[in-house]
């Protein structure tokens, strides 16, 4: 991932930080957990490094239209 803008919300939820990511350029949103006491420099590192394995991974999973969800890989 080039030096695209990412988008970061954080929400802390009792003992953990609730952190979602958007790449601006693609759309590409990624959401995980982290220890409240995490570092800001640190969640935005895992944010920027798991946006680039998804997009490197290739998108979203194809949808499994009898179930009306996702399909998991």
């Amino acid at each position: 991932m080039p030096t695209d803008e990412i988008i970061i919300e954080i929400q802390r939820i009792g003992a953990i930080l609730r952190v979602a990511a958007v790449d601006i350029a693609t759309g590409t949103e990624v959401i995980f957990q982290a220890p409240a006491s995490a570092s800001r420099a640190s969640i935005d590192r895992l944010a920027a490094n798991k946006l680039r394995y998804v997009m490197r991974k290739g998108a979203t999973p194809p949808e499994d239209p009898a179930r009306g969800g996702a399909l998991a890989k």
